[in-house]
């Protein structure tokens, strides 16, 4: 076997370099060329391949060298004679944001009275099962870096705070995050709630308060907040979500790389429409328990 390139376990030949692009398609039977960077290429080779695919009747499809935006902000426009691809400045004013916070109102409205008995039932477990407070009040940063109380039902022991620095040489979390998959803090009721993210149920309070929304980055702590660089900051231009793209793409099985590229892409790229697909991503992940602990 010549030369492969391995993408996800899957070992793809390589058949030339961009002057073999014919002999290629002779070669394996392609009806479509992609060519993510044209760099080497230049426009009058780009030009020249469109010519020789379209006389094969071969699709060419080109990726415009932009990471992380959606299609809805991109379109074609032409400047001078020239077809330039234009891209949409985010939106989270006006209308936009109207319609997402009618949502996030109705919607958290219509979640708690639904799930008033469970909250109930989590209430008094945690009650009966441990000492100190059933509700844990923990300091999250929300819109423009504006901290607030995010509420959660108490799946720790009294006082865990305390002991994270006694824990960090055991830290499992990426980037700034603390995580522990067995973490000596959490209670047997605790657990049990974080499986299936019972006990972020009170944070729709938080919605009906208007410090998150349903669907948004991942809450930061402060201490996490102080160490953004430029870029990560973006994340602070939208409210933190009870879910998000973090949630429905692993939860703690996430690095913190993919953790800031997730919520940037979300920042970047929100419709109303992606926050309901989120949403509905986020039951199954809750049921699956895909990467909770």
């Amino acid at each position: 076997m010549g030369e492969v390139v391995t993408v996800n376990g899957r070992d793809i030949p390589v058949l030339g370099d961009e002057h073999s692009v014919t002999d290629a398609i002779e070669q394996v039977g392609a009806d479509t060329v992609a060519v993510t960077a044209s760099e080497r290429f230049g426009p009058e080779r780009l030009r020249t391949l469109a010519w020789d695919l379209e006389r094969d009747h071969v699709d060419l499809v080109v990726a415009p060298g932009i990471l992380d935006v959606s299609g809805p902000r991109l379109s074609m426009r032409p400047v001078a004679g020239f077809p330039l691809i234009h891209v949409e400045r985010p939106r989270y004013h006006g209308a936009q944001k109207f319609t997402k916070t009618t949502f996030d109102i109705v919607f958290s409205t219509v979640v708690l009275a639904v799930i008033s008995p469970v909250l109930l039932a989590a209430a008094i477990a945690v009650k009966l099962t441990s000492k100190g407070p059933v509700l844990y009040k923990s300091e999250r940063m929300g819109l423009d870096g504006q901290p607030f109380p995010m509420l959660k039902f108490r799946s720790m022991v009294q006082n865990a705070d305390s002991q994270v620095t006694a824990l960090m040489k055991e830290n499992e979390g990426a980037g700034v995050l603390f995580k522990m998959r067995d973490d000596p803090r959490v209670t047997t009721v605790g657990r049990f709630m974080r499986r299936y993210s019972i006990d972020e149920l009170p944070q729709f309070v938080n919605v009906l308060r208007r410090e998150m929304s349903v669907v948004g980055p991942r809450p930061p702590l402060r201490r996490e907040v102080e160490m953004y660089d430029g870029a990560v900051s973006r994340r602070l231009l939208v409210k933190p979500g009870v879910t998000g793209l973090w949630q429905v793409s692993g939860r703690s099985d996430l690095s913190w790389e993919d953790t800031v590229r997730l919520d940037l892409s979300y920042v970047d790229n929100w419709s109303m429409m992606g926050d309901v697909m989120i949403v509905a991503k986020t039951l199954k992940a809750v049921v699956g328990s895909d990467g909770a602990y």
